[in-house]
């Protein structure tokens, strides 16, 4: 072909190549894509304007309007009808202008000139929505008051397209200031307020038409999370996000125009009152409500669902239970205190929380004198601490890791330990060196009868032996709640942590099902026409520690009930073990326990709400110091010979572990006997007391003579001495049968405090 015939042929080649090249540029053109995109942009337009003409402006939604919720006892009988929303409408003349402001400047700055809808914040929540991401904000005030007023709080595509629409509508169709105030009279405020004046009263007990800026500004600062920003029940992190979001409110109002820089500098954070019952919240009824709402919220239905009405909601709360529990306290505790004459006895809250532990039901609940009186429940709270009865847990541990002392011995009922005051803990890179109480020490003991003495000195060292990380994860396992406090160091082995009575009662019946998870519920069933309710977590669960660490702990404790500091719970109508717990300065006392029927767990706290702090029990009734061995274990023991219908034949199945056996103690009883004040309980004759019984699974014997209220003494004693870097006498947790109180020094936050490393 010669050189010039192959050169035409790469040329004719390359030809080729550039128009088919060309070809594809030439489909692909700016011109034709720009064309593609309009078009889609044209038939998006199209079917949105169809949508538009489709939906219409509906009326008020169901949530808008008036209903009651039904509660009842396990039996059906019903227990309380929460009655209407409340819900007050007001105009916006009532509304003061800078409150108004403020709720624009808080939701929407742009409020009086957009067109009542944000495109890109819907998108970007329908987006969120179909990835999973959950609920988003972005939402106009039209469109969060078409949410509330006309359509419902699910968060689907659907609902956004048609929240987008009837924006569109209601916008030109309303004017801004009357749509205004449907958003302000329709918005939830926590505290079951509906609108501005609900929520005014609630908060901060006036009409809308007296709220300050201030006030004003916190207001509409709820609205992006009112259970998280209530001042009165959020946490430490939600108190600093509620004022960095008032914060925001004030800026936001200066930058607007709306409120001048010297009144922004002017401005003071006004705490909001504390919660109160509504009507018919009377007694126990609001603290069973209470709990069984926020049960509810915990499985995922909202509060505000909750309380827009039309729920059946039946508790597991046995009302023959209850009534009794009600009554123990009353007899037990109520009738010996001077509320209005005694300083000390007008601090006194007490507490309860009992369930069934093969079922998990929580059969009856004591949350205070009356909802009315004291909205915070004393069975919920988690802001004290639950002292030695955490002590049963480090064993736990030990038992389930296999743990050992050090000097190489596995750790069981029968292991020695020092049980002198002040020892020194081995092995840990924190020191401690915690003081028993009344500084006694008792030189070598078994387990048992650290157990039963309640002595600091053993399970410091043993929480060093099995691990304080290890002990915390026993500790969770079993039912406890992580928080502020719950360091992992040595002292946590005194229960510095916060805890509820509710919390240690799912502990302790976990223990008493075999180390089967319990977790306590008190909502039977929830019924309600357009939704359902479905428990997330069930009341029984997996093996969260082998039978033979909860049976082995179980065995110790009916040894404390028998021989030790909870001895006012022992009686042959039952079996019975358990644990006496007093935190540090007497602030709370607990004595937590259970039968093969029920576990129950009763405290005691020292509350000065006036003050907003804790204050110490020490002379509670005029009888000296307080601890877990007295009100709490009596009330404990008049409850459950009730609640069991004046006693129980059945007895605890144990499987213990393959540790050294419970030795009978021979060390030497302390000389030093207690002053009558020093102990809540009458110091018994060496004739009334049983002997010290070595197999704590014995089926216990009764005491000759029944426990009786102590004499009371002149003055109540002083405060304890509070100890050094290792800890401080604390409250005794009351006498044993053998005249040696246990001690017991659970700690209290900012009282004791543990060495930092």
């Amino acid at each position: 072909m010669g050189r010039a015939g192959a050169r035409q042929a790469r040329e004719r080649g390359a030809r080729g190549a550039k128009t088919e090249g060309g070809g594809i540029r030439r489909f692909f053109t700016w011109k034709r894509l720009l064309g593609t995109f309009f078009g889609f942009c044209l038939l998006a337009m199209g079917a949105f304007y169809v949508v538009y003409l489709l939906v219409p402006v509906p009326t008020a939604n169901i949530q808008a309007t008036m209903q009651s919720n039904v509660y009842k006892y396990s039996n059906g009988k019903i227990l309380a009808r929460t009655g209407e929303i409340n819900r007050e409408i007001v105009g916006l003349e009532k509304i003061p202008d800078d409150v108004e402001n403020a709720f624009v400047a808080a939701e929407n700055k742009s409020f009086y000139e957009d067109s009542g809808v944000d495109f890109m914040g819907t998108a970007r929540g329908v987006f969120n929505t179909l990835s999973g991401k959950g609920k988003q904000g972005g939402s106009t005030i039209t469109q969060q008051y078409v949410k509330n007023y006309y359509l419902n709080q699910d968060q689907t595509v659907t609902r956004k397209l048609k929240e987008l629409v009837i924006s569109l509508k209601v916008d030109q169709r309303m004017d801004k200031k009357d749509i205004l105030a449907g958003y302000m009279n329709t918005s939830y405020y926590g505290r079951g307020a509906y609108g501005i004046q609900a929520a005014a009263q609630a908060y901060y007990g006036v009409d809308a038409e007296k709220l300050t800026v201030s006030q004003g500004a916190y207001l509409a600062a709820l609205l992006q999370a009112p259970n998280q920003y209530d001042w009165a029940l959020a946490s430490p992190t939600g108190r600093e996000l509620a004022r960095e979001r008032w914060n925001y409110v004030l800026d936001n109002m200066v930058e607007e125009g709306w409120l001048s820089a010297s009144a922004r500098a002017g401005q003071k954070f006004q705490e909001p009152q504390k919660p109160k019952a509504a009507p018919g919240m009377e007694g126990q009824t609001g603290y069973l409500v209470a709990a069984a709402k926020q049960e509810m919220v915990s499985q995922g239905i909202s509060e505000e669902t909750i309380d827009a009405g039309g729920w059946t909601i039946t508790l597991n709360i046995d009302e023959k239970k209850q009534k009794r529990l009600v009554k123990a306290v009353d007899e037990k505790l109520e009738d010996h205190l001077d509320r209005k004459g005694s300083e000390v006895d007008s601090t006194v809250q007490a507490g309860a929380t009992s369930v069934d532990p093969r079922t998990g039901h929580v059969v009856a609940l004591y949350g205070g004198v009356g909802a009315t009186e004291h909205w915070m429940s004393n069975a919920t709270r988690r802001d004290y601490q639950p002292a030695s009865t955490f002590k049963p847990l480090v064993f736990a541990s030990a038992l389930e890791n296999g743990s050992r002392t050090q000097d190489g011995n596995e750790i069981g009922l029968g292991t020695i330990y020092d049980g002198d005051s002040r020892t020194p803990v081995k092995g840990s890179d924190t020191p401690f060196a915690p003081q028993n109480e009344d500084d006694r020490s008792y030189g070598p003991v078994t387990v048992q009868k650290a157990m039963n003495k309640s002595i600091n000195s053993v399970f410091a060292q043993m929480i060093v032996d099995a691990g304080p990380d290890k002990v915390k994860e026993t500790a969770l396992a079993l039912g406890m709640k992580d928080g502020e406090g719950f360091v992992e160091q040595p002292a946590m082995s005194l229960g510095t942590m916060g805890a509820s009575t509710w919390d240690m009662a799912g502990v302790y019946a976990t223990l008493d099902n075999h180390g089967k998870k319990v977790t306590p519920t008190i909502v039977k069933s929830a019924e309600h026409k357009d939704r359902t309710f479905e428990r997330t977590e069930a009341p029984i669960g997996d093996r969260v520690v082998s039978r033979e660490t909860a049976d082995t702990v179980t065995a110790a404790l009916t040894g404390v009930v028998k021989n030790g500091s909870g001895f006012e719970a022992n009686t042959s109508a039952y079996q019975a073990a358990g644990k006496t717990g007093t935190s540090e300065n007497n602030k709370s006392a607990w004595f937590a326990g259970y039968t093969p029927e029920l576990a129950t767990v009763v405290a005691l706290f020292g509350e000065d709400a006036d003050k907003g702090r804790q204050v110490t029990l020490t002379g509670t009734a005029n009888s000296g110091r307080a601890n877990g061995g007295g009100f709490p274990a009596r009330i404990w023991a008049d409850y459950t010979l009730g609640a069991l219908g004046g006693g129980s034949d059945a007895r605890f199945d144990l499987d213990l572990a393959e540790t050294a056996p419970p030795e009978t103690d021979t060390t030497p009883t302390p000389t030093e006997e207690p002053t009558e004040t020093e102990s809540p309980t009458e110091e018994p004759t060496e004739t009334e007391s049983p002997t010290e019984d070595p197999d704590p699974t014995r089926t216990p014997t009764a005491p000759t003579r029944t426990p009786t209220i102590p004499t009371p003494t002149d003055t109540p004693t002083d405060d304890p001495t509070e100890g050094d870097i290792a800890g401080s006498t604390g409250g005794g947790d009351g006498g044993d049968p053998t005249g040696d109180p246990g001690g017991d020094t659970g700690g209290d936050t900012g009282d004791l405090k543990p060495p930092q490393p």
